[in-house]
């Protein structure tokens, strides 16, 4: 495993993401990744899975200390009073009193940004969360609740695979000692038909998934938590640490970035950055 640590705590770069699990299925995949050997586990109240990811946690037999857990507040819980008593309930669904990780799962300018850090810090400050970071935000967001509130973010979840530029969001992360965790790392499978990761796949004897997920982990500072919903797929995700990519494998997977390489852009979404034009 490789890690990455912030604040003295080590945090597994390769997580077990459970977007659109449910029910049984949820807990059993959540067990499965954990006898598989994944230790960080990354769910969402709006997942409506954070129960079943906590039976799986619970029945797999894995102490709760050994394992990084991330959650995230939806924005209709931005306002200070809901926040809390909405990571109250994620914790009993979780069935633990504290998080590892808790975010803030995208922007909300309904809600002033100041108002949400101070109880999401107040969160951590009673113990709950051990790390407190956001998510979907762009650098003008980052610099609002570092430079602005003062907030002691310490990651920023965002999409990001070879088809995406994200290096202005990386960038002052780095620059502020923030991490960042890449989400959809595979592009919803689109990596699999890209010649470009084929090729270098064949070179190692892996699949495209694989050099996607070694491609992310071999960047400074950035964390990937790609969804499984077989135990096949999650034990392929997770072969990734017997081998590493050249410098030159490494800058042809940066050049596929393109200019529509976002797949996750809601309609309340925040502007994005431009990468050419930062």
């Amino acid at each position: 495993m490789i890690y990455r640590e912030k604040d003295s705590i080590k945090i597994p770069a390769l997580g077990f993401g459970t977007w659109q699990l449910k029910g049984s299925e949820c807990s059993e995949m959540v067990k499965t990744a954990l006898d598989i050997g994944y230790r960080h586990v990354d769910t969402a109240q709006i997942y409506e899975n954070e129960e079943h990811v906590g039976t799986g946690l619970e029945e797999s037999g894995v102490k709760r200390d050994d394992i990084f857990l991330t959650t995230k507040v939806w924005i209709d819980q931005f306002k200070p009073t809901d926040l809390k008593s909405s990571v109250e309930t994620s914790l009993k669904k979780l069935k633990t009193d504290h998080v590892d990780m808790l975010l803030l799962h995208w922007p909300n300018d309904d809600v002033p940004l100041e108002d949400t850090l101070e109880a999401l810090t107040a969160v951590q400050k009673d113990g709950k969360a051990r790390l407190i970071g956001v998510s979907n935000f762009p650098v003008k967001n980052m610099k609002c609740a570092i430079e602005k509130c003062g907030a002691p973010i310490s990651n920023n979840q965002v999409e990001y695979h070879p088809f995406i530029d994200q290096s202005p969001v990386i960038n002052y992360a780095r620059a502020h000692d923030m991490l960042v965790t890449a989400y959809s790392p595979i592009a919803r499978g689109n990596v699999m038909g890209n010649d470009t990761l084929k090729d270098i796949a064949s070179t190692h004897n892996k699949s495209a998934v694989q050099i996607s997920l070694r491609w992310l982990l071999q960047q400074d500072g950035i964390l990937a938590i790609p969804k499984s919903s077989s135990k096949d797929h999650a034990e392929s995700n997770f072969d990734i640490f017997d081998f590493e990519l050249s410098k030159s494998e490494m800058q042809k997977i940066f050049d596929l970035s393109k200019e529509d390489g976002r797949l996750i852009n809601p309609d309340f979404a925040p502007e994005w950055d431009n990468a050419k034009a930062a």
